[in-house]
């Protein structure tokens, strides 16, 4: 299988899962479709470029047409602010299916054949990270940490499972599990509850 036919297969894979977003918008306020909000930040992702979409815009209004386009198939493109209003209410649960299709993928073009080492085993590690912080803005998911001078921290941490292999540059990532207020405990959520949580997932 060839790597356009696969990257094809992936944005197919990811146009169903998008389906499966909730959307709460209702008369006039659905101009944008939730997909190409989903395949916006996906694509910033993908690009490594946070100026992307405001550029295949420019583009797209020069040329009339854009990698957005033709690559992701975006009909138009949304802005950031747009993109985060449409895709907040959705669940990282739901895009659990897009690790897996990524994972079948993998097995069946060979490629995680060369992730396997002792006895043909996947070597998975998990490794915390933090990816919001602030003192002024909070939500109800925040993580808190109350200083010494009586000032709080919020901040948003999630564990990150990777499949490695000896001699890989490169790893593949598994379906993450988020580090936050969890319902009916008093002690605050860390690495090691969400590890046992994902295991047992």
């Amino acid at each position: 299988m060839n790597k356009p036919a696969v990257f094809d297969q992936f944005i197919q894979a990811f146009r169903a899962a998008v389906a499966t977003f909730p959307d709460k918008r209702t008369g006039k306020n659905t101009h944008y479709a939730l997909v190409d909000a989903a395949l916006g930040a996906f694509a910033v992702f993908f690009t490594q470029s946070p100026s992307f979409l405001a550029y295949q815009r420019d583009m797209h209004a020069r040329k009339g047409q854009s990698n957005a386009h033709t690559l992701f198939g975006l009909h138009e493109i949304p802005t950031d602010n747009q993109i985060r209003a449409l895709l907040d209410p959705v669940r990282p649960e739901q895009m659990v299916a897009l690790f897996q299709h990524g994972l079948a993928t993998g097995e069946q073009t060979h490629q995680l054949a060369a992730f396997r080492s002792w006895q043909k085993r996947l070597l998975v590690v998990l490794d915390g990270t933090q990816y919001f912080s602030s003192q002024k803005i909070s939500c109800p998911n925040c993580s808190t940490q109350t200083h010494a001078n009586g000032t709080v921290t919020y901040s948003h941490r999630l564990l990150t499972p990777v499949i490695v292999a000896p001699g890989q540059k490169k790893v593949l990532p598994l379906p993450p599990e988020f580090i936050g207020p969890q319902d009916g405990h008093d002690k605050q959520d860390c690495e090691n509850a969400a590890a046992k949580r994902w295991l047992r997932q």
